[in-house]
């Protein structure tokens, strides 16, 4: 399938160049949404800095989880296989623990008390657009609240980053994976 707007090619613009340079290893080409989110130079900047992907107060593993059941959930596989390339494998989470943001629901064993509560939350933004209170204060159990603020966002954010992955078309990376049957 091909993309519904065609990614920008090399040579890049500076101010460009320098965005990528933000969030890319070097040598690796930009991936596909971030060329293609550089063709309207009003929206790229912006969203290159809406980013949580840097230390922040929420564990790795734990905006992992978030990211990857919120992309699972929007049917976003181009995001969910970067990030399972990307983030998950290079972590040691496992098949199971990969398979399960797909796949399995909140009281699934794979889950620990507060990746359950994660999953929980997740559902919930994406099923009803809110947190209900028996949720949040399984959240309060094991985060705090600057925590809780951030994972909030990194979930709103990445229903974002699916609703473009998903409305742009975007074709798998060579290394994304698929998502499992």
């Amino acid at each position: 399938m091909a993309p519904r707007i065609a990614p920008l090619e090399p040579p890049y613009a500076e101010t460009t160049q320098k965005l990528f340079d933000l969030v890319m290893p070097d040598g690796m080409e930009p991936l596909a949404l971030f060329r293609t989110l550089a063709t309207n130079p009003r929206v790229f900047p912006r969203f290159m800095r809406a980013g949580v992907l840097d230390r922040g107060p929420v564990a790795i593993r734990d905006r992992e989880l978030v990211i990857h059941r919120t992309t699972a959930r929007c049917g976003a596989e181009y995001e969910w296989g970067v990030h399972v390339a990307a983030f998950a494998r290079p972590l040691g989470l496992g098949e199971d623990w990969i398979r399960a943001t797909v796949h399995a629901d909140a009281d699934d064993p794979v889950w620990t008390p507060p990746q359950a509560a994660l999953v929980r939350l997740c559902d919930a933004l994406h099923d009803t657009q809110t947190i209900p209170d028996e949720v949040w204060d399984e959240l309060r159990s094991h985060f705090s609240e600057e925590q809780i603020v951030e994972l909030i966002y990194t979930a709103g954010l990445y229903h974002a980053v699916s609703y473009l992955c998903n409305g742009l078309g975007l074709a798998n990376e060579p290394f994304g994976e698929r998502f499992p049957d």
